[in-house]
């Protein structure tokens, strides 16, 4: 059997290895994350959480989830 093609992305400190073609929902959803606690950035850049599902992560990427940031 042919193992499914996979992707490794840096998360925060650590490799994790993904289904190819994983968005940055699925990992939020892998990683048991709260849409709605979390902001994130991809490659340095910040994803809005309604492009979040289709932003379609790829081998090598840096993703990193940090506390959004509130005020006025």
């Amino acid at each position: 059997m042919t193992p499914l093609p996979s992707i490794t992305v840096r998360l925060d400190d650590r490799s994790i290895t993904l289904p190819a073609g994983a968005t940055l929902a699925h990992l939020l959803h892998r990683e048991r994350r709260e849409p709605a606690a979390v902001a994130t950035a991809l490659n340095g850049r910040f994803v809005p959480r309604d492009a979040r599902l289709a932003t379609t992560l790829h081998d090598g990427d840096v993703v990193l989830f940090f506390q959004p940031i509130v005020g006025g």
